[in-house]
């Protein structure tokens, strides 16, 4: 068994009073909570297709081939239009043993941008801006410094990471460790202090000359919301898609770092041999806000992917825009042909077409949901711990990859001998 150093979440911690004041909803998520333990039931219970838990197959064994890469616990849930699959690997605590709990409450990383990616696209439908809008029209003055002009990017450019500008996160987590988790994890910043830390550094190239992955773009993006409704993103992500879509175990959690029950523990292996961290407790320096601050579950994940695809949220012609993609530069970790939209990457199968998702990591974690182009098939692949060498972390993104790849296909092949997606 790997070492442990337990940073074990508790509220009797003598914690800032400010890191565990929730903002807005913690009633809510708290009594969501409540209803779920009290009625005896996990937060996925409610799904709408009949489920089950999987009898040994090949999702199952390639749950078990991603646990044995090296993660500590493993959670895949697969759609149908027909029925729900779940399973699991590996444990949810290295102190106790316990299994991951099914559907516990998982952070979703940079997920989050897809949902503000499509309250955007939504306004843009409703004509109260433009893509091709610049981010001084709605943030004058913001975006200035070291040759980065908001002048001259477009919201376009921002959802796309067409940009150029640089990312914050070198900034609030410069030397990633476990001493700087500890001794930092409460520190939280306003989305102008962000993107502040961005402008430091001059940009990474010509607005849209190329596409370089930055989260300084959807603080921004959060920051235009805020701009055109008058209200935050988190509330516009509540109104325009959580309520909607009934997404009851969804939510933004603000400044508190805690994760609803049930959950697995993460861990964070910060260098190669170190001991396993429980980072469960959110990093908020960049846990908190429109780049990767939401916490949901696997069945919510999938619903919203799914309905997303579909046309439920968006317009035909906003859905078309998000789905109007750009390159990415080669990965050693993804398959090659990988595309970025809006908000939303394009990954092929190797059975042909391929799959709309995204990805969301941090400390601790990593979420991998995946939609077929029509929604009738969606999985979504949760990981409770992260390595700390390089060729590992290739290794384990390699395989949920694989899985992805395997359970669509396999569906594929069972429904329709090859139409289907």
């Amino acid at each position: 068994m790997p070492m442990i150093v337990n940073v074990r979440e508790s509220r009797s911690w003598c914690a800032p009073r400010a890191a565990v004041r929730r903002l807005s909803g913690r009633a809510a998520a708290a009594l969501l909570t409540a209803t779920a333990l009290l009625g005896g039931l996990t937060p996925d219970a409610r799904a709408d297709a009949p489920e089950r838990t999987a009898s040994p197959s090949r999702l199952q064994q390639d749950a078990d081939a991603l646990r044995d890469t090296g993660v500590t616990g493993v959670s895949v849930r697969l759609t149908t239009g027909h029925e729900t699959r779940t399973v699991r690997s590996g444990t949810g605590d290295l102190s106790t043993g316990r299994p991951v709990p099914p559907g516990g409450y998982v952070r979703i990383g940079s997920n989050t941008k897809t949902y503000v990616a499509t309250v955007v696209l939504q306004l843009v439908g409703e004509g109260r801006l433009s893509l091709d809008d610049t981010v001084d029209r709605w943030l004058p003055g913001v975006v200035r410094g070291h040759g980065n002009d908001g002048r001259r990017i477009t919201v376009r450019q921002l959802l796309q990471h067409t940009s150029g500008l640089p990312d914050y996160i070198g900034e609030v987590a410069p030397h990633p460790s476990a001493t700087e988790y500890r001794s930092s994890r409460w520190t939280t910043y306003t989305s102008a202090q962000r993107v502040a830390f961005a402008l430091r550094h001059p940009p990474t190239f010509e607005p849209g000359a190329r596409w370089k992955y930055s989260n300084t773009n959807y603080i921004l993006a959060g920051m235009v919301i805020e701009a055109v409704t008058g209200r935050s993103w988190e509330h516009e992500v509540r109104a325009r898609i959580l309520r909607p879509l009934r997404l009851t175990h969804t939510f933004a959690p603000g400044d508190d770092p805690y994760l609803p029950r049930p959950h697995a523990v993460n861990y964070q292996q910060f260098a190669p041999g170190a001991p396993m961290i429980d980072t469960t407790l959110a990093y908020l320096p960049f846990d908190g806000n429109a780049d990767g601050a939401l916490i949901s579950t696997t069945a919510d994940t999938n619903t919203f992917f799914a309905a997303l695809v579909q046309g439920r949220l968006l317009a035909p012609a906003q859905l078309a825009e998000m789905r109007r993609t750009v390159a990415v530069p080669g990965d050693p970790a993804t398959p090659p042909g990988r595309r970025y939209g809006l908000g939303l990457s394009w990954f092929p199968l190797t059975c042909g077409g391929g799959y709309w998702g995204h990805s969301g990591d941090g400390y601790g974690y990593l979420l991998w949901p995946a939609a077929t182009p029509d929604g009738r098939t969606a999985v979504t692949v949760s990981l409770h711990s992260r390595p700390g060498d390089p060729d590992t972390a290739i290794r384990q993104i390699r395989a949920t990859t694989e899985l992805i790849d395997h359970a669509l296909c396999d569906v594929r092949r069972s429904t329709d001998g090859g139409r289907h997606g």
